[in-house]
C-alpha cells in the first residue's frame, strides 16, 4: 500500500541548494550546484543556443516523435565530436540526459550478464544510486588520495580486482566529478590492459568534454583507450558543454563485435520504451544545429573557450593561495569544475555558519561557479576553519 511507504533521506546537493536559499545573507557563495557562473553570478544561455533556438522556431515544421532511436543526426555529430572516426562503428541511442544514459547502459550491461559495477571512489554521488536502481551491485575501489591530492592507481588496480569476467567500472572520462583529477595518457592504456585482461567491461562517463584542455584534447587519452579495447559502454553528455542543462541532453554509445551490434541495439530500444518511450526532442536539435553549422559552431567553441579560461584563471588564483597545511597549490594541476578539498565535515559546517560559504559536505567544490570577486573572501574563511 502507498500509505506504509517510509520517507527517503533527501539528496545531500537537494539539501544545501535548499539552506543556501534560505540564507538571507547578502554575501553568501554557492560553491555546491554544478553549474557555470559568470562574473554576475548568472548563467547565461549561450549564444549558439539562442541562435539555434531562433532557427529551430522559424523552420521547425513538426512536433512529432523523433522515433526510437533518437535524432540520428545528433547522435551522428556527438559520436564525431566525442570519439572521431571510431563512432562511425558505435551503435548510439538519444537519453534523457547523461543520467539516463547511465541508466541505459547499467540496465543494458545487466542484460548482458553483468552483476557487478566497480565505481573508484571518491565518485559522482549519483553513480552509485543509478548503479542499485539497475539492480546491480556496485563495488567500491579505493581510486584517490583527497589529503595528498592525487590519483592512487595501485589502489584502483587492487580494487578491479573485485570484479569478475564480464563484470564492469565506470571511469569517468574527462574533468572528474568532484575531484578534478583525470587520468595520464600512460595510465588510460594501463587501465586497458587491465581491464582486457580480467574481462571487464569498461563503462565511461563523458560529461564535461571541452572544460578541461579543450574539444579534443580532453578526450584524447579516451579515444586511446576505446581504441584497445575490444567492448565498451559511453554515457555523454552534453548539459554542461552547450550550457543547457534543463534540456536533458544525452546519448549512450557502445563499442561491440559487428554481429553483435544488432542486438545491441534492439536490447538497448526495449530498455528505453519500457522506461521513457521516445526522448525528448528540443535539447538535442540545439545542439544538432550548432554542431552542424559552421558560424554556429565557431560561436560555440569560442564561448567554451571562454568559460574554460575562466575556469583555469580561478584555479590558478587559488592555487597561489597559502591556506596552511591545505595543499591548495595543486588545484591549478586538476581540471574542469570541480576539485575536492581535504576538509572534514565539521570544517564545512563552519563554513557555511560561520561565513555563509555553502559546498557538499564533501568538501566538493564547483570552482566554475567561483566569482573572481569572491575568491579572496573564500580564501580568509578558509583559513579561519582549516
Amino acid at each position: 500500500m502507498i500509505k506504509t511507504l517510509a520517507p527517503k533521506s533527501p539528496d545531500p546537493l537537494l539539501k544545501i541548494i535548499k539552506m543556501f536559499r534560505e540564507d538571507t545573507r547578502s554575501d553568501k557563495i554557492d560553491l555546491g550546484v554544478g553549474v557555470y557562473k559568470d562574473a554576475r553570478g548568472n548563467t547565461p544561455v549561450m549564444q549558439a543556443v539562442k541562435d539555434a533556438e531562433a532557427l529551430l522556431l522559424a523552420t521547425q515544421k513538426t512536433k512529432t516523435y523523433v522515433g526510437q532511436q533518437g535524432d540520428v543526426d545528433f547522435l551522428k555529430l556527438v559520436g564525431q565530436l566525442a570519439f572521431g572516426e571510431m563512432a562511425r562503428d558505435f551503435v548510439s541511442i538519444q537519453a534523457v540526459g547523461g543520467t539516463g544514459a547511465l541508466r541505459l547502459g547499467c540496465d543494458l550491461l545487466r542484460e548482458s550478464g553483468a552483476k557487478r559495477i566497480v565505481l573508484p571512489q571518491p565518485c559522482w554521488p549519483n553513480h552509485p544510486a543509478i548503479v542499485r536502481a539497475a539492480r546491480l551491485k556496485a563495488l567500491d575501489a579505493p581510486f584517490f588520495d583527497v589529503a595528498e591530492q592525487r590519483i592512487d592507481m595501485d589502489a584502483l588496480m587492487d580494487g578491479i580486482t573485485q570484479a569478475e569476467r564480464g563484470d564492469a567500472v565506470i571511469l569517468q572520462a574527462v574533468c572528474h566529478n568532484p575531484l578534478g583529477a583525470d587520468f595520464s595518457a600512460d595510465q588510460w592504456l594501463e587501465l586497458a590492459d587491465a581491464l582486457n585482461a580480467r574481462g571487464i567491461i569498461p563503462f565511461l562517463d563523458l560529461a564535461y568534454q571541452g572544460f578541461g584542455d579543450g574539444i579534443d584534447e580532453d578526450v584524447a587519452g579516451a579515444r586511446a583507450f576505446l581504441e584497445r579495447v575490444p567492448e565498451a559502454v559511453i554515457a555523454v553528455s552534453e548539459a554542461k558543454t552547450f550550457g543547457i542543462y534543463r534540456e536533458r541532453v544525452g546519448a549512450l554509445y557502445v563499442k561491440s563485435a559487428e554481429k553483435a551490434r544488432p542486438a545491441v541495439m534492439s536490447n538497448l530500444a526495449a530498455i528505453a520504451r519500457a522506461n521513457y518511450s521516445m526522448p525528448p526532442d528540443h535539447g538535442a536539435s540545439i545542439v544538432r544545429e550548432v554542431l552542424g553549422d559552421e558560424a554556429l559552431r565557431q560561436s560555440w567553441r569560442d564561448e567554451l573557450d571562454a568559460i574554460r579560461g575562466h575556469m583555469k584563471r580561478t584555479r590558478a588564483k587559488l592555487a597561489e593561495a597559502r591556506v596552511n597545511s591545505l595543499p591548495m597549490h595543486l588545484i591549478a594541476g586538476q581540471k574542469g569544475m570541480f576539485s575536492t578539498l581535504p576538509l572534514s565535515e565539521a570544517q564545512v559546517g563552519r563554513l557555511r555558519e560561520e561565513h555563509g560559504i555553502y559546498m557538499t559536505d564533501s568538501a566538493r567544490i564547483n570552482v566554475a561557479g567561483l566569482r573572481e570577486a569572491d575568491i579572496p573572501r573564500f580564501v580568509e574563511a578558509l583559513k579561519a576553519v582549516a
